[in-house]
């Protein structure tokens, strides 16, 4: 019978840094990109006879829920979520059977035509009647007046982890990637001494923000996130030539800082067809690139992982959520998780996660079965 012998954290670090391990790391909800619907979690749990009163919906955009630690033991997740929970939260009770606990800043009314809206920090956010997430806007949830108090709250949860857990914790939602979006990517081209001075003064505040961080907890945390959408369906939202220019040497100087000053691994999400900047985005430092949308033009996992699976970890790409995961059979599911699995896991390099977050409306079986899969084969 085959046994484990790293600890969770231990075998996440392995894996991101190419190492031998004893299974395939898996991963849910370290990320709130890697994580599952709030709705799918609370049917998860009902479906599996775990308790459903204490679901917090750590966030309060995509109505993601926390990960708990019966779900995670169940499952072999090597990972956990370092946000802190809510202070004093809500109870909001949305529709039908559906409690979660929320952040005591949350203040979705019900409107009359079914709808919520939200108002808070200068954003206004509608759910639409029958949807499962807000949109119009990403306001902070937390409570805190500055930055420093953020930073020591989160500090504080990651000394607790670190010392009564296992597990691989990774800091979300403090870094940018260099890039801005659509509108930024056509300054690349018209003005690009622009952008190039916006990333300068960018670099130096990123800097400043990550020393902070890593002399509160940096011997707490194995992982920090650079959010970067950078990809269409097609293809980027850049030229690569543009990207090269404007975005990668400022990417490399913020790596090259907290590789030299820290042993944090970093890790990027971007969403969409991205394999045209894979080699700059390697180059540059970055560890880690998720959520792998395998379903994207150019990211097919076989040519991925031979051309860049010793450059990078890919973290996802485990089953395609655009088409398989919610339209598939469970059949179906079965087998294309195997078969991702099978070609991602080789040679280490790989932590299992499904593309992005499980929606709202998949099945419970669905969900034990992709994950049950991924125990399965992850041994080597």
């Amino acid at each position: 019978m085959l046994k484990e012998i790293l600890t969770s954290r231990q075998r996440v670090i392995n894996a991101v840094e190419h190492k031998a391990v004893d299974r395939m790391p898996i991963d849910l909800g370290a990320h709130t990109s890697t994580g599952i619907s709030a709705f799918a979690y609370y049917n998860l749990r009902e479906y599996l006879g775990l308790s459903i009163d204490n679901i917090e919906m750590i966030d309060c955009v995509q109505n993601l829920a926390r990960v708990d630690d019966d779900i995670i033991e169940r499952f072999h997740i090597d990972t956990i979520l370092l946000n802190p929970a809510w202070e004093n939260p809500k109870i909001w009770k949305p529709f039908d059977k559906y409690s979660f606990k929320v952040s005591p800043l949350f203040n979705a009314v019900l409107q009359s035509d079914g709808s919520y809206k939200m108002e808070l920090k200068g954003e206004t956010l509608y759910m639409p009647k029958g949807s499962f997430f807000f949109d119009g806007g990403w306001p902070d949830f937390y409570h805190y007046e500055t930055v420093e108090q953020k930073v020591d709250a989160f500090a504080r949860r990651a000394e607790q982890l670190y010392k009564n857990t296992d597990k691989y914790i990774m800091l979300t939602g403090f870094f940018f990637g260099f890039f801005d979006g659509i509108d930024f990517a056509c300054d690349m081209l018209t003005d690009p001494e622009i952008c190039m001075e916006h990333n300068e003064k960018f670099l130096q505040k990123q800097i400043e923000l990550f020393d902070l961080i890593n002399k509160k907890m940096g011997k707490y945390i194995n992982c920090i996130e650079i959010n970067c959408d950078l990809g269409t369906q097609h293809g980027p939202m850049c030229t690569p030539d543009s990207y090269e220019e404007v975005v990668y040497p400022y990417l490399k100087r913020f790596c090259e800082h907290v590789h030299k000053t820290s042993d944090v691994h970093i890790f990027m999400h971007s969403c969409g067809s991205i394999s045209l900047l894979l080699d700059y985005i390697a180059d540059a430092g970055v560890n880690i690139i998720s959520p792998v949308q395998i379903s994207a033009r150019d990211m097919d996992p076989e040519f991925l992982k031979e051309k860049f699976g010793k450059k990078l970890c890919f973290w996802g790409g485990g089953c395609d959520t655009q088409s398989i995961l919610n339209n598939a059979s469970v059949e179906d599911v079965l087998r294309h998780t195997q078969e991702n699995i099978n070609i991602f896991k080789k040679n280490s390099g790989y932590v299992f996660n499904q593309v992005h977050n499980i929606m709202a409306d998949i099945s419970p079986e669905k969900i034990v079965a992709l994950y049950d899969t991924a125990y399965k084969h992850s041994f080597y």
